[in-house]
């Protein structure tokens, strides 16, 4: 018996917007002068939701491999936008967290980052939204099973 999903290339559909996303999302960046990638935002965002969250965890969240993470970390740290401060409770591990700089220009580039959010959501309704959520977290887990 036929899937509806045997035919179609849904993963291609969801790659090709998550690219077009990206361009767009860096293309505003360059333009406002930013010196950060998508996936440096990427990473800024996720800290300053989570202050002091290990790479480990980072990794996790942001589906990147450990050495991905280190590197774009590193970048940030150079740029002093994040810095690692070791945990009180292991000194092996470090804990990553916006500096003042890091934290100034999150706040400069969110509105960018909501404005691309905006447009690419359009006129889509909470109900869209919802449904949207609801098939992405079913096909991201039928891969986790």
């Amino acid at each position: 018996m036929t899937h509806p999903s045997d035919q179609r290339a849904y993963f291609f559909k969801i790659d090709t917007t998550i690219k077009k996303i990206r361009n767009a999302l860096q293309k505003r960046f360059n333009e406002a002068g930013f010196d950060l990638t998508v996936d440096q935002w990427v990473l800024m965002d996720h800290v300053a939701r989570n202050p002091g969250i290990s790479q480990n965890t980072l990794s996790e969240l942001t589906t990147k491999d450990a050495p991905t993470v280190t590197r774009i970390i590193d970048l940030l740290t150079k740029k002093k936008l994040v810095e690692r401060r070791m945990a009180e409770d292991d000194r092996r591990k470090f804990l990553i967290h916006l500096t003042d700089i890091g934290d100034q220009k999150y706040n400069e580039i969110l509105p960018l980052v909501i404005e691309i959010r905006r447009r690419g959501w359009g006129d889509l309704s909470e109900e869209d939204y919802q449904h949207f959520v609801r098939i992405m977290d079913s096909i991201y887990r039928n891969f986790n099973e």
